[in-house]
């Protein structure tokens, strides 16, 4: 699996996630941690990413665009140090199955995770 790490988590995930033997970038590696989000949603949406974010707008984002990708997994809840936030996220991996990430929205909660999938439908 692909993951594109955005600037409010450490890139210290992009190792941890390499050593599960996935492909990880953090923006900041990309040149883009200065790219506004809806960049970094192109970046990952091209080069079939999941992003990895803390950043609220993103699901927002989405909804906007309705498209089926990318994948996004979003911390809510708090300040997350590197290890609470791999741990979380490794749980998830483990439980879901990887087809499932690059078409869906996860939100990682302190106490439990919740998963929407794409596209997100507009209520008119």
């Amino acid at each position: 699996m692909k993951f594109l790490i955005d600037m409010p988590l450490s890139p210290g995930l992009a190792r941890r996630l390499a050593e599960l033997g996935h492909e990880a970038l953090h923006v900041s590696h990309a040149g883009m941690s200065r790219a506004p989000d809806t960049a970094i949603l192109d970046h990952a949406r091209r080069d079939h990413r999941v992003v990895i974010t803390a950043d609220l707008d993103y699901p927002r984002l989405l909804a906007m665009t309705q498209e089926d990708a990318p994948g996004l997994i979003l911390f809510r809840g708090g300040d997350y140090t590197e290890d609470e936030a791999w741990e979380r996220l490794r749980h998830l991996l483990a439980e879901v199955p990887e087809s499932e990430l690059p078409h869906s929205i996860f939100v990682i909660e302190k106490a439990r995770i919740r998963r929407r999938r794409l596209p997100i439908q507009r209520q008119d």
